[in-house]
């Protein structure tokens, strides 16, 4: 089974296919990006978007993914903004300096720099279409808190300043195995995984 990822996110990428290969899905990237405005008010309402934009265009099996940082002492911020924080207006902009996930982590940092209540959860929603009319939708979550400065060079995004519930290293300092494990898309990507088992014995 052939399956379109919506994304050209290379960390999502690898950590998919990481976990979907053995079924004996093949997870390929489109050839280009397309210009999709994630404008929903949810992970899953962009999760949908997301795949069905590419779906459309591509005619294959395609799996959007949209997932995020959600920090309750910042109101839910940055939520379905995760990716582009740095950018708007809510609590000043910043100027990327090396990568955009570098410009949303200091704007993080800033922002929780006299915060007590540091607690914090990912969130993933993914979205499988089909085919025409037919959309799966999986999700996960992952708790722990924001520390202080970032630490280790694994993973992507928000890992470097969260620490997971009941662990001593942040997301970026923990191997890709034990990453998978207990990850918010993790997660979402096994109950997606028992789905897709039973789809290819019934297909």
């Amino acid at each position: 089974m052939k399956i379109l990822l919506a994304t050209q996110n290379l960390g999502k990428y690898k950590e998919i296919k990481r976990m979907l290969e053995p079924l004996g899905v093949e997870v390929i990237l489109p050839e280009e990006k397309l210009n999709v405005e994630e404008k929903g008010n949810s992970f899953m309402e962009n999760a949908y978007i997301k795949a069905m934009a590419y779906f459309e265009k591509y005619r294959i099996p395609t799996l959007a993914d949209d997932s995020g940082l959600v920090v309750p002492s910042l109101g839910g911020y940055p939520g379905v903004f995760s990716s582009r924080f740095y950018s708007i207006d809510w609590g000043g902009r910043e100027e990327i300096q090396t990568s955009e996930d570098e410009a949303n982590i200091r704007k993080l940092l800033r922002l929780m720099k006299d915060v007590s209540d540091r607690r914090a959860y990912f969130r993933a929603v993914l979205c499988l279409v089909l085919e025409e009319g037919l959309s799966i939708f999986s999700e996960g979550t992952c708790e722990g808190e924001i520390v202080h400065s970032p630490r280790g060079s694994g993973g992507f995004g928000y890992d470097p300043i969260f620490k997971p519930k009941s662990y001593e290293k942040t997301m970026a300092e923990l191997s890709p195995e034990e990453k998978d494990l207990i990850s918010h898309r993790g997660k979402a990507l096994r109950k997606l995984k028992e789905f897709l088992e039973l789809w290819k014995k019934c297909g």
